[in-house]
């Protein structure tokens, strides 16, 4: 899975995110947190990698000697990294673009060329710390107080109001929040999206020790926290670690989660075992034992309900789908745990039903989720014996509810369909009919979207009838849904269509998602396998503008004005500023 992509993305609501973001400290109130967070044991660890940081027991000196002593020959048959055994398959549609596979070009007379660090295999260099983990971020470091102790630093001034000034979002600013991995190193993050000034940038970043899969947006601080009143802005992060880590969103240059929900980072996390079937290229891997507590293969899926705030579902390779108490003690386990709900096959997708509708019809405890064998399951999280599903005829990529309808769902199939179910007409089981099939039901509509996988699908809360979708085709779709509720007209019969679609040159589609904002209610963001996030203004196209302008103003409302870029907005790229200055 070498390469370049954003796999995953969610927006943060505005005003959720601190208008004054805080910079992380690490004092002595935080190393007894990180303590606690780490599990017995691991204070008095951080204490010696620190003494022995700040000690300079080990020199850059020292490692570029070492480097070189390094034997740079690569094995051909190189194993996997831990946990990505068995779910690389199931992530083929993550493939970089052709141009991203091409090999680097060889070291030249350039200053600005680096091919001669081998910064490519830096990795593959054997390391003499600790193993990567949550805690791994402070290897290597040699940390000062503040500026007056760093001799590195000769400008001794108080830049704190400076920073803090540069740091600090305006109320008409939108986050997005991003899952990015380029090459070997991933990242979140943290973009602001300034609608009036058509400006999105980068505004901090935070290195993740594992390949990210997914990330959810919430806003219960958790690790312990026993008010209910508590409130913040949290990011949770499933990777192919099988601990999911909870960062604060509103904290800067962060080097240790605010919760971890799994074992103990110091701890040896479970890892596939060869079977020991002889030669390297047809060795079998055994895959970690599932258990109640937490997971122990990659996390694919996260889902958290504003309608009860402390709790968080997962679902992982493992097969399990667990649900979290974050008022726990971090490290946690989990509070449930169901291995039996898709057969005992990876979990695709799980999201609970948080739509506007779903409180008033008593069902924002109800689940929607899909396994690798390829069914969609409607359950309750109170009793998921009870659960109801159908059979589909393809990989799933994608699940929705629709937040204008409590009882109805939307999937994404790996062929390209968008289907639309309304789940009280649901077979009450997935039982073996005579004819030796499961049971299927028919859909409300079925959209033929995409030539391939349907890799991305996004409901717009603010418009009736209106759906974003993405493929492996690179185009981001917008799909008009006419029918008797979108319209307000009885008896109207429902007709389907395309208002507008698009290349945002983001490559193959991995996700979408609109703006929770009402007032940008049709504002999308995008990205996938070129690793570039891209916001698009969908109010700024005629044929949108047609087919959802008339349908707002019965809300009272208006869309906003034709944006001079068309809508299209991409992250300011600093390189070409300093180019043209």
């Amino acid at each position: 899975m070498s390469g370049t992509l954003i796999s995953s993305l969610v927006w943060v609501p505005r005003g959720k995110a601190a208008l004054q973001p805080k910079k992380y400290t690490l004092d002595e109130a935080e190393l007894e947190r990180v303590g606690k967070l780490g599990g017995p044991g691991a204070l008095e660890k951080l204490r010696e990698e620190m003494a022995a940081a700040e000690g300079g027991d080990e020199t850059w000196e020292d490692l570029d000697e070492d480097d070189d002593n390094e034997d740079s020959d690569e094995d051909e048959d190189e194993e996997k990294p831990d946990g990505m055994e068995g779910v690389t398959d199931g992530l083929d549609g993550m493939d970089v673009d052709e141009e991203e596979k091409k090999p680097r070009k060889k070291a030249s007379s350039d200053p600005n060329d680096l091919s001669a660090f081998n910064m490519d295999e830096y990795d593959e260099e054997e390391s003499g710390g600790v193993a990567m983990g949550a805690f791994a971020n402070v290897k290597g470091l040699t940390y000062y107080r503040d500026n007056d102790e760093d001799p590195y630093i000769t400008l001794k001034e108080n830049d704190d109001d400076l920073e803090g000034e540069e740091l600090a979002l305006l109320s008409s600013d939108n986050m997005i929040i991003s899952a990015r991995t380029t090459s070997d190193l991933s990242s979140l993050d943290f973009h602001i999206y300034n609608e009036p000034d058509e400006n999105l940038y980068v505004h901090h970043d935070l290195m993740l020790p594992a390949f990210p899969l997914c990330v959810e947006w919430l806003d219960f601080p958790g690790s312990g926290s026993a008010d209910s009143s508590a409130s913040g802005s949290y990011i949770a992060v499933g990777s192919f670690d099988p601990s999911i880590e909870i960062w604060d969103a509103d904290m800067v240059d962060g080097l240790y989660p605010h919760a971890i929900l799994g074992p103990s980072p110091h701890l040896e996390k479970p890892e596939a075992k060869p079977k020991g079937t002889g030669k390297k290229k047809k060795k079998q891997m055994v895959q970690p034992t599932a258990n109640a507590e937490h997971h122990v293969q990659p996390v694919l899926t996260l889902s958290w309900s504003p309608y009860h705030r402390n709790l968080l579902l997962s679902g992982s390779a493992d097969a399990t789908i667990k649900l979290w108490d974050l008022t726990r003690e971090s490290p946690m386990a989990a509070l449930r745990s169901w291995d039996s709900i898709h057969g005992g096959e990876k979990i695709q997708a799980v999201e609970w039903n948080k739509g506007a509708q779903a409180a008033s019809a008593g069902l924002e405890r109800a689940v929607l989720s899909a396994g690798w064998d390829r069914t969609v399951k409607v359950w309750d999280s109170r009793a998921v014996d009870d659960a109801i599903g159908l059979k589909m005829g393809s990989d799933v990529e994608c699940v929705r509810w629709d937040p204008w309808e409590a009882h109805s769902f939307f999937v994404s199939l790996e062929n390209g369909l968008i289907l639309a179910y309304d789940s009280r007409v649901l077979p009450s089981s997935l039982t073996q009919s005579t004819s030796g099939k499961l049971s299927t039901a028919p859909a409300k509509y079925t959209l033929s979207a995409h030539d391939g996988a349907a890799g991305a699908l996004d409901i717009n809360p603010h418009i009736r009838g209106c759906i974003a979708t993405g493929g492996m085709d690179k185009l981001v779709k917008v799909w008009n849904v006419s029918d008797e509720e979108s319209e307000g007209v009885k008896g109207r019969k429902r007709e389907i269509s395309l208002a507008t679609s698009r290349d945002l040159g983001v490559g193959k589609v991995f996700t979408a998602r609109w703006s929770p904002d009402a007032d940008a209610p049709l504002t999308l963001a995008a990205a996938g396998s070129k690793a570039t996030l891209q916001i698009w203004d969908v109010a700024s196209n005629p044929g949108a503008r047609s087919a959802f302008g008339s349908r707002l103003k019965r809300l009272g409302r208006e869309l906003g004005e034709i944006k001079g870029s068309g809508g299209v907005v991409g992250v300011a790229d600093d390189s070409e500023d300093e180019e043209e200055e």
